[in-house]
């Protein structure tokens, strides 16, 4: 997947006063991308490049991925810049533009085997996704992609051939073999000799030189900066206030909006009496829209203050007005019990075994609800429009998908946008494609003030109703057990969670089949963290689980035994088991509960213990999670630091759904308005948690989400150790308090 021909080149040159610049194309035979770029963040001509290295040694990474938090730019660049051995105290980052050149789809290998493909076959499919993905206007952040994909098959690439191009411009003034050179920390030593030249020496005359056709690439052995903690590049802007989010901009003289769309999605706006708010200080207008009005005025205090004096009327479906979570729930049970049924996945034949399973047969029944992101920065935009040319200040997943749907919107060329796009302030897929509804609103609002720079935020009430959010589900397993540690059978059926690559169990089955039913709603959904891996890891974990107990089975050791195929999978869940002191007496009141999820390229096995409840009669009450301890396998690992607080994160918000959070359909529409509604985790509730890796060289896998799946498992799991109760259905405290 490294190799460079002629037509995947972006382009080799020299900086302005001299230095090498380097461009990577986006596979194997990706278009030629030569050219400069319309425009840089200082308002300059700017090559679409990768990596540049200046005259006093500076070596300048450009990432085709935003910052959500997540640290991945300071990962990327350390692929790039270890690959390159230079000197990670020279190193600067910067985040691609949003333009077409940085259409991004080294993220497609991370999910697409392409490298088993044959080189013909490879070629023409590394073409395709990269114009598609241009065409498409997708430059993603999301699906924990971007080690693993960009990181692998394009940053390591671009330092292995920036480092040989170096090293062969080192033997040329030396008139010496490159082979008898050596690199590190920027410096290219001539080893018989010890003469030394620094990167900055060497740029310019590697500027001046054809890239190899394919660089070699690191063993893992090799590896000087990968696998070593490194402190986040990004980090200390946002401690002194210097980083910019995109809810950050701000010009003088510029307007401020504040909208109200539908209550009930689809909702159409019938009336909205404007005269009271059009008296009031500060307003400037007020704007009607098909399904939203909108008010701007001289400060966001004043236009905010403005739409809540106003009582728009929206016209909804009659239909949607009847609709609650009971009834979607009642929709998706029935066509769980009616079909008809998509099949996804099948080997074997189950069927015939269920049928003559009889009493054997074990069956339950899970359900999960709609789940909000809860970002801190809430959904927010600035836009300019002038002669023609419209301008967005934002923070989004995909800032050149955002680009195309303002163009889109305004039916201007896509190249008469320029979008910047600050640092993300949370995004956990609700600021991915198809998401973009806040970045419409503050274009047509530009586009009805023009020429005035317009900033809308949307309120806290405004975003907790109106977000993309992650599928209500449920589903229904049933298996059949063998002799021992065996399933003979096993079947997932499914409404709301239609993906197979989550619901497929990692455990031994010879007969599965995964299937899905369609249970339509008017609810906006989305992704959201670790997608329908939230979902299935909580249905097939909470299962394997009871499997266990009708076995009369230690819940770690029977996983353990039907993972015989699955080594990696087996060496987390042992990690995690010896980490908890799995087996151990506990205190009084105290439980532990086992899951394992495979996600995104990476095995993650999590313990909870969780502490009881109990009330004056005994019975228990609540519960509160007290040590998770997490074992993972992503691969190689890049930044021992960043990826430790990414199976915290994800165990936090995991912990957060499992245990509180819910959106909940009243009348069409989102009840619960802000989070004295929307019950988060607190602080003083969260608990201690231990992260573990397992060395490995295998590829990089994902670390953003895989620690997000098992975890509502492994607590309701404890809940079941402790109490003998299952609970099926999230948000587990509802559900305790509930039975």
């Amino acid at each position: 997947m490294n190799k460079w021909t002629r037509r995947a080149l972006i382009t080799t040159g020299s900086l302005a006063g001299g230095g090498l610049v380097l461009g990577v194309g986006a596979f194997v035979f990706a278009p030629n991308r030569i050219g400069l770029g319309r425009r840089s963040a200082a308002g300059r001509q700017a090559l679409t490049t990768w990596v540049a290295i200046d005259t006093a040694g500076g070596i300048h990474v450009t990432v085709p991925h935003a910052d959500l938090g997540q640290g991945s730019q300071t990962a990327l660049a350390m692929m790039l810049v270890d690959e390159l051995d230079g000197d990670w105290s020279q190193v600067t980052v910067t985040e691609a533009p949003a333009e077409a050149q940085f259409a991004n789809n080294h993220i497609v290998a991370a999910f697409m085997p392409l490298k088993r493909l044959p080189q013909s076959m490879r070629r023409g499919a590394d073409y395709f996704f990269y114009r598609e993905m241009r065409r498409r206007g997708l430059q993603v952040t999301g699906g924990s992609a971007s080690v693993r994909g960009t990181g692998q098959y394009g940053m390591r690439v671009a330092g292995a051939a920036a480092r040989d191009m170096l090293v062969r411009a080192a033997a040329t003034r030396w008139q010496v073999a490159a082979g008898e050179c050596t690199v590190a920390k920027s410096i290219v030593q001539h080893t018989p000799s010890g003469r030394k030249l620094g990167f900055g020496e060497l740029s310019a005359d590697a500027g001046k030189l054809d890239p190899p056709a394919r660089p070699p690439l690191k063993s893992p052995q090799a590896f000087t900066l990968i696998g070593t903690p490194q402190r986040r590049l990004d980090v200390p802007g946002k401690v002194d206030g210097s980083a910019r989010y995109g809810i950050d901009a701000w010009f003088p003289g510029m307007l401020f909006a504040a909208v109200r769309a539908a209550p009930v999605f689809g909702a159409k706006l019938t009336s909205c009496d404007s005269a009271a708010a059009e008296k009031m200080p500060g307003v400037k207008k007020v704007l009607r829209y098909a399904d939203a009005v909108a008010v701007v005025a001289d400060s966001s205090f004043r236009a905010q203050r403005a739409l809540d004096s106003l009582q728009p009327q929206f016209a909804a479906d009659a239909g949607h007005l009847r609709v609650s979570s009971d009834s979607l729930l009642a929709q998706r049970v029935q066509a769980i019990s009616a079909g008809p049924f998509k099949s996804e996945i099948t080997t074997g034949d189950g069927g015939k075994i269920f049928s003559a399973a009889g009493t054997q047969q074990v069956s339950a029944r899970y359900e999960v609800p709609y789940l909000h992101h809860a970002t801190m920065e809430p959904m927010s935009a600035t836009a300019r429009f002038e002669g023609g040319k419209l301008e967005i200040w934002t923070s989004v997943q995909d800032p050149l998908n955002a680009a195309y749907v303002a163009a889109g919107e305004l039916k201007i060329d896509s190249d008469d946008v320029i979008l910047h796009n600050g640092h993300v302030g949370g995004g956990f897929g609700r600021r991915l494609p198809g998401n973009h509804d806040y970045v419409l609103q503050v274009v047509r609002i530009a586009r009805d003030l023009a020429p005035a720079a317009v900033k809308l935020v949307w309120s806290r009430e405004e975003d907790t109703t109106h977000g993309y959010y992650r599928p209500a589900a449920s589903a229904e397993l049933s298996a059949v057990p063998g002799p021992g540690a065996s399933l003979l059978a096993w079947r997932n059926r499914s409404a709301g969670a239609d993906e197979a690559f989550a619901a497929r169990p990692a455990y031994a089955v010879s007969n599965l089949a995964i299937e899905f039913v369609d249970a339509p709603s008017h609810v906006r959904t989305g992704a959201w963290r670790s997608v329908g891996h939230s979902q299935h890891g909580f249905f097939v974990e909470s299962f394997i689980d009871e499997l266990a107990a009708q076995a009369k089975r230690d819940p770690y050791q029977y996983r353990y035994d039907l993972l015989a195929a699955e080594p990696r999978a087996r060496a987390v869940l042992a990690r995690a088991a010896e980490m908890s002191g799995w087996g151990k007496a506990l205190e009084p009141n105290r439980a532990r509960g086992i899951a394992m999820v495979p996600s995104f390229g990476s095995y993650v096995a999590e313990v909870a213990e969780i502490e009881i409840t109990r009330d004056a009669a005994g019975k228990a009450t609540g519960l509160r999670v007290v040590k998770v301890y997490a074992a993972v396998d992503c691969g190689i690992l890049v930044n021992p630091m960043t990826a430790e607080e990414q199976i915290q994160g994800g165990i936090v918000m995991g912990l957060s759904a499992a245990l509180g959070e819910a959106i909940t359909i009243d009348a069409g529409a989102v009840r619960e308005q802000n989070f004295h509604q929307y019950s988060l985790l607190r602080m003083p509730d969260a608990p201690q948690i231990a992260v573990e890796f397992i060395a490995s060289t295998e590829l990089p896998g994902g670390l953003g989400e895989p620690g997000t799946p098992p975890i509502a498992a492994a607590v309701a799991n404890a809940w079941f150790a402790a109490t003998g109760q299952r609970l099926r259905q999230l948000p587990l405290l509802a559900a305790i308090a509930a039975s």
